[in-house]
């Protein structure tokens, strides 16, 4: 089965290529309710967290991002960052480094941000580009790291960041919602934490959250 992603771009340029023909079961998926429509992505579960390129991962700051896969421990394609897994379990991969000082484990930080579910072939369940309430633009969450705010996780994901920087953070269950599930980033609507909480109630499933970031500016 092929994996197609068409794209318009806020460019405007369409683009309708294979990424990966030798997957099979793949699942249409839609970016969350406020997200462009003109988006199409089309997965599987195996597509994302390693077959990502740079630029794919960038235009997930325009809301094209493609979605995740629990292949974090495969190989990278030629050219690709790999995985870098951090003490605590956690797994970074970067695809901007961004520029300046780096986020240490007393900043103030604020981030643009997309969190999936692998569990359910990389549904978003938060985007910070769905809280626009004046409609002048997203609201970045801003997270006081080492004050019990966001998800252990996530914190830890954080540290070494850039402005500017682009990563995606790999985070175990039992550093994100299983241990924590009242911490930051929360999803902003009843559908988007029904989902979170379909995977995270259930001790069947794997709770692993897949977020990719760009940090804005940090203190």
């Amino acid at each position: 089965m092929k994996i197609f992603i068409g794209i318009v771009s806020i460019l405007g340029v369409g683009a309708f290529a294979p990424l990966n023909p030798g997957i099979s079961n793949s699942s249409l998926l839609k970016a969350s309710p406020d997200e462009d429509h003109d988006s199409i992505v089309e997965i599987s579960r195996r597509s994302a967290i390693d077959g990502l390129s740079t630029v794919a991962a960038i235009t997930f700051f325009a809301g094209l991002a493609p979605a995740a896969s629990n292949a974090a421990d495969a190989p990278a394609p030629d050219g690709e960052p790999q995985f870098v897994e951090l003490a605590n379990g956690v797994k970074v991969k970067d695809f901007r480094s961004g520029s300046g000082d780096t986020v240490n484990a007393d900043s103030q930080v604020q981030i643009q941000a997309s969190g999936r579910l692998l569990n359910l072939n990389g549904v978003i369940f938060y985007n910070t580009r769905n809280n626009h309430p004046d409609l002048l633009g997203a609201i970045p969450l801003t997270i006081n790291l080492g004050k019990g705010e966001a998800l252990p996780g996530l914190e830890s994901g954080l540290i070494g960041m850039r402005k500017g920087g682009i990563r995606r953070i790999l985070v175990p269950a039992d550093l994100a919602y299983s241990g924590f599930p009242n911490l930051e980033p929360k999803p902003t609507n009843s559908n988007d934490q029904r989902a979170l909480d379909s995977v995270v109630k259930n001790p069947r499933r794997d709770a692993t959250i897949l977020f990719d970031v760009s940090v804005e500016r940090f203190r």
